[in-house]
């Protein structure tokens, strides 16, 4: 005779189951560590300022272009 088995654990595993693996791909897609966040975000900023430094002309401060047009 086989093993009696309870459907209705079998089921619930399999459900945690695919909730799990669900969970681990949206990780995976959409997430990152906090500080893999911080230092992505320190690494844009820096190279902007780098990128700031070697401008030639200063960005005005009110918006307008230094060129004078209408």
């Amino acid at each position: 005779m086989g093993e009696v088995v309870n459907l209705r654990m079998i089921r619930k595993r399999k459900q945690r189951m695919e909730k799990e693996q669900l969970a681990a791909e949206n990780r995976r897609k959409h997430g990152l560590l906090r500080a893999e966040r911080d230092r992505q975000r320190m690494v844009e900023e820096q190279a902007n300022h780098i990128l700031d430094l070697h401008r030639r002309e200063k960005p005005a401060a009110d918006g307008n272009d230094a060129s004078g047009g209408s």
